[in-house]
């Protein structure tokens, strides 16, 4: 498992990219159409610029969201492992969920959980 390894799976990667490439543009017809350019929004048809500001609570949003995703990802493993580790792994997570709960507690002091 040493650097041949990296070097064959790089190549790999390469050739089973650069084959599905190849072999979409051997067997699919392209068109040239203004229509497929165009942005797609539920079938409805787009007007007006699509370069439109956003509300910066979307974005907030999102960012809640993913922390609290992050949160899981860390929750499961040491929910798996938490007889192995005993006390200490209790701390921590307690620990991680303090600080967790008091980065909501910010955003929703800040205003950043209300919506519009």
């Amino acid at each position: 498992m040493g650097s041949s390894s990296i070097i064959v799976l790089f190549i790999a990667g390469v050739v089973f990219s650069a084959g599905g490439i190849a072999v979409a543009r051997l067997f699919v017809k392209g068109t040239k159409n203004l229509q497929k350019g165009e942005a797609y929004e539920c079938g409805i048809p787009s007007a007006g610029t699509p370069w439109k500001q956003f509300n910066v609570g979307y974005y907030l949003y999102a960012l809640v969201f993913l922390i609290f995703d992050v949160e899981l990802v860390f929750m499961y493993p040491w929910a798996v492992a938490v007889k192995r580790i005993g006390i200490a792994g209790l701390v921590e997570i307690v620990v991680f969920l303090f600080v967790l709960f008091m980065g909501f507690l910010y955003a929703h002091k800040k205003g950043a959980l209300k919506w519009m």
